[in-house]
């Protein structure tokens, strides 16, 4: 239920003005100009990047249910309509939040450090040195091992405060306590296997998809609560380096910012850059969407901008096709500048 609710919010946000496929590029975070900028337009930043590993597969079985249970109707083109009972349901509070836009999946990262720690110091506690490590990413294993030979793992003093920190930061966050035990029983020790999501989903009665959002929320909210007093848990924000996004930016339209900041022209960056003026135009729509400092006066003048936002409240309306047509004067560029600077985080 948990995954139809998010659906239905993406398709109710989207106001059938894209596809149903938009929906499933934004929860796989697809790093497409499309993509990012309707995760601007749209607002739908906490659900972007949820579900990377999603296979469209699993994603059309969901928009069948969905149709089976007349809360949208699809058309041939693509495109939906959503029905009162798909618009009561989307409009319903979730009981839990998501910070996608900010983690992209990154979580998954950290809770692998976190775990391999956590087996690590469980097998050292019992005296057994030989294991199968439940992290078999090399990467990973090389920077779990550099964490424990920093906090001089040697001396077995090491658990005591990991484990403190992990029980003070979860007591802290007020989500729901199956979400707690969700991420708990994910967690291998000495003779203790993580449950895998097939054992979560039978003994929550939840949808298997629905067990794996719970727990991506409880990292969300695990990771703020970390970030954001840092000072009292030292060890798990160690654990949580280079996690959270900072560089909103895709690294491709990071360096077209970084050129546009020393003073090259859009023209001059194109050429420089080796790349399309469409693609070029794409990074600047991401650096309106994200970068308070970025003026977009140099391509759309205020009055225009002025129109434009006027126009897309008057006719409630993002899609370009139709105000341009409102509009015949300002380019599809001018028009994606506006809207993505009027709709920042």
């Amino acid at each position: 239920m948990l995954i139809q609710q998010i659906l239905l919010k993406i398709l109710l946000a989207f106001s059938q003005e894209r596809t149903i496929s938009a929906a499933y590029h934004l929860l796989k975070g697809k790093r497409s100009g499309q993509t990012i900028q309707d995760v601007g337009l749209f607002k739908l930043y906490p659900y972007f990047g949820l579900l990377p590993k999603l296979s469209r597969k699993k994603f059309d079985e969901q928009i069948d249910l969905l149709f089976a249970k007349n809360m949208i109707i699809i058309e041939e083109t693509g495109y939906y309509t959503m029905t009162e009972i798909g618009i009561e349901l989307a409009k319903t509070p979730l009981t839990v939040s998501f910070d996608g836009w900010h983690y992209r999946g990154n979580e998954h990262l950290f809770f692998s450090r976190l775990s391999l720690i956590v087996q690590s110091l469980s097998y050292q506690v019992s005296h057994v040195k030989v294991f199968i490590p439940i992290e078999r990413n090399e990467t990973v294993q090389h920077w779990v091992r550099q964490f424990l030979i920093q906090h001089h793992y040697q001396t077995k003093l090491l658990q005591k405060p990991f484990y403190e920190e992990i029980e003070k930061s979860l007591t802290s966050l007020l989500i729901d306590d199956q979400v707690k035990d969700i991420l708990i029983y994910r967690l291998s020790g000495y003779e203790e296997v993580g449950s895998t999501w097939q054992q979560l989903a039978f003994s929550f009665h939840l949808q298997e998809m629905d067990v794996q959002l719970l727990y991506i929320s409880g990292l969300h909210m695990w990771l703020n609560e970390i970030n954001q007093k840092s000072s009292h848990y030292p060890l798990l924000q160690h654990v949580a380096t280079n996690i959270r996004v900072e560089t909103l930016l895709t690294s491709s339209a990071n360096e077209t910012a970084k050129l546009y900041k020393k003073g090259y022209s859009m023209d001059e960056i194109v050429l420089i850059r080796r790349l399309k003026g469409s693609t070029i135009e794409d990074h600047l729509v991401e650096m309106a969407m994200n970068d308070d400092s970025f003026s977009i006066e140099p391509f759309v003048s205020v009055e225009d901008q002025q129109l434009i936002l006027a126009a897309a409240e008057d006719y409630e309306t993002k899609r370009l096709k139709t105000l341009r047509e409102i509009l015949p004067h300002v380019s599809y560029f001018q028009l994606r500048l506006t809207l993505a600077k009027g709709a920042k985080v």
